[in-house]
């Protein structure tokens, strides 16, 4: 294991640029980085309760359902899981672990992705049925949950279990951080072979280990990782390197362990991206009140929660299934379901990365210059100190492109995600050895891809509302 992962390691050492590299490895770099966002996370509590409750206006909404979306992807695609790595919400951890001395490990029964995959769901079902990116007040009760949320388990429970099995927006960027063009690995196979403390796990005198019990030499995936560089600062040897990697790497190298949590993980977030951006779309008003009648109810909550009951369980599970039977009939196959979903559940990963880039990017390019003007009117209006000036909100119209620009990047990112999709599906099946005709196989996996991507391009060139932006409110 430790001599594959070597032979594989990237030149490139991102640890190794003189002061970039020295920052990183700074004992306290991290919660530095996190004292920046927790100062964010601060203000947008105190305007969410505080200050203007026009959403456009408001540094709650404008930051969380515009900007922080916005950059999530991006850092994703460029870098990987830098949101977990500076984030805030585990910041009171020291707190609580003095308070709760945690001697509980996590539920062995609970050791997967199922609670986040939930939650990752509901948080969604939640921000549409309670219209979150227009009310500022509840924007910042979700920002305080979270904190609490991430408190009582780190006080209960050792090993980082909330951001391991719990955080689902930490488990969105678990997913998605597997396109990313850096990884944790090593620089030596040899070192870590004559290793005998293995610090890098298991600490020092010092420095705290890997909270997420992963061990350095056998890192494949970013998968759990949160690139806090716990690992990097624990190694007595200076032996662990953050390496440049094509883009992808390991989703075409297929390193995943073989679980059927994270197939369907991969398959439901794509499902659920289609649908986050449908929902704000005009056909889905009509489909509401049509269901409303059908189902003779006013419960919004019913409605919606049927359209994503349907969605993002009943259809995506359907289609996964049905292309993993059709495929073993064409291909006369004798591999069970299950094993076919995990083996093609990668090619969701970067088709469901594309929609949620395309939706999100549409977003952040309408209303990127709208963060001006609502910290303008923070720091002036709620505090009544105008450090930055009066607001100014002509600003937040400056570099708005027209939505056909927009429109046709979104095409162009969609139609790069089914491209690597179609490789790596396509890889899948040249793995499956129980088949001839392996591509017999992969070809109804294919047809459910082709069909996603055809749903989010028709979606995305529809009339879509722009949420949380002077210009859409």
């Amino acid at each position: 294991m430790i001599g594959t992962v070597q032979k594989r390691r990237a030149a490139f050492d991102i640890l190794r640029v003189p002061v970039l590299g020295r920052f990183l490895l700074w004992k306290h770099s991290r919660t530095a980085i996190q004292f920046v966002l927790f100062g964010l996370a601060a203000i947008i509590i105190i305007d969410g309760f505080f200050g203007s409750q026009l959403a456009a206006k408001n540094t709650a909404t404008v930051s969380v359902w515009v900007h922080y979306r916005g950059f999530v992807v991006l850092a994703l695609l460029v870098a990987g899981n830098l949101f977990c790595a500076a984030c805030p919400f585990i910041l009171p951890r020291k707190l609580a672990r003095w308070l709760g001395q945690p001697r509980q490990r996590w539920p062995k029964a609970l050791r997967n992705k199922w609670l986040a995959l939930a939650g990752f769901i509901g948080i969604i079902y939640t921000y549409e049925l309670f219209d979150l990116w227009s009310t500022p007040f509840w924007t910042a009760w979700l920002t305080v949950a979270y904190f609490a949320a991430a408190f009582v388990l780190e006080a209960f429970f050792t090993r980082d279990s909330f951001c391991m099995y719990v955080c689902p927006l930490g488990t969105f960027n678990f997913l998605y951080s597997t396109v990313s063009p850096l990884q944790i690995t090593t620089r030596s196979a040899q070192t870590c072979r004559d290793c005998v403390g293995h610090e890098c796990i298991n600490g020092s005198a010092t420095q705290q280990g890997c909270q997420l019990e992963l061990f350095v030499p056998q890192i494949q995936s970013n998968l759990d990782c949160t690139f806090c560089l716990d690992c990097a600062k624990a190694c007595p040897y200076d032996n662990v390197a953050l390496a440049v990697r094509p883009p992808g790497d390991e989703l075409f190298r297929q390193t995943w362990p073989h679980r059927i949590d994270l197939a369907l993980l991969a398959l439901l977030a794509a499902f659920l991206g289609l649908l986050n951006a449908f929902a704000m779309t005009p056909p889905v008003y009509q489909l509401e009140v049509e269901l409303a009648n059908w189902l003779n109810t006013r419960s919004e909550a019913l409605v919606l929660g049927l359209i994503y009951v349907v969605a993002v369980l009943i259809a995506p599970l359907g289609l996964a299934y049905g292309a993993a039977g059709l495929g073993r009939i064409l291909s006369r196959s004798t591999t069970s379901l299950n094993r076919l979903v995990m083996r093609y559940a990668y090619g969701f990963v970067p088709v469901g990365f594309a929609i949620w880039t395309a939706h999100y990017l549409f977003h952040f390019l309408v209303g990127a210059m709208t963060l001006v003007p609502a910290f303008q009117t923070f720091f002036a209006e709620t505090l009544g100190l105008p450090l930055l000036g009066q607001p100014d909100w002509r600003l937040a119209g400056l570099f708005v492109p027209t939505v056909s620009t927009i429109q046709m990047i979104q095409l162009v990112i969609l139609a790069g995600g089914l491209l690597v999709a179609v490789n790596m599906t396509m890889r899948a099946a040249g793995r499956g050895k129980s088949t001839p005709q392996p591509w017999l196989e992969a070809l109804p996996w294919l047809l459910v891809l082709f069909l996603l991507v055809a749903a989010s391009a028709t979606v995305f060139t529809l009339p879509m509302e722009m949420r949380g932006s002077a210009l859409g409110g």
